[in-house]
């Protein structure tokens, strides 16, 4: 119904945040790993958000909502250090570490918490009016 439409919009954002968030999570977990089963170091995740569009006659409406298209890994070059006693160092002693620079995570972590608390602010918010008129309705 599109009664509910903003708090549809703010569920799919609290669940495409909470996905963001655990990306972060896994790369700072992974930020020294530098053998994966795929071979070579990890390397850094990012979610791909897209909007979610309603098919109808004429094209597509914005519905308002937002999705996880795909967990993406970033290409940009591992970290390269000097480590000539580390297992994984290559024959001229660097070892590739992860992509993952924990200042960029812990930023990305605070903009995905703020959005994720602005977004259940609005579902608050909304399920708040609906109760008032439904209240009004009542009296």
């Amino acid at each position: 119904m599109r009664m509910f439409r903003a708090i549809d919009a703010s569920g799919s954002a609290l669940t495409a945040h909470r996905l963001w968030l655990d990306s972060i999570s896994a790369n700072l977990a992974n930020v020294n790993t530098t053998r994966t089963a795929s071979g070579g170091p990890y390397r850094r995740k990012v979610p791909v958000f897209a909007e979610i569009l309603d098919k109808t006659i004429g094209g597509y409406e914005d519905t308002g909502g937002v999705r996880v298209v795909e967990i993406a890994e970033d290409n940009s070059a591992p970290r390269l250090a000097y480590q000539p006693e580390h297992p994984d160092a290559d024959e001229e002693g660097y070892v590739a570490f992860p992509n993952v620079n924990v200042v960029r995570e812990m930023t990305d972590m605070l903009a995905a918490g703020r959005a994720y608390e602005a977004n259940l602010a609005v579902a608050d918010a909304a399920r708040n009016m609906w109760g008032a008129a439904l209240e009004i309705m009542r009296g």
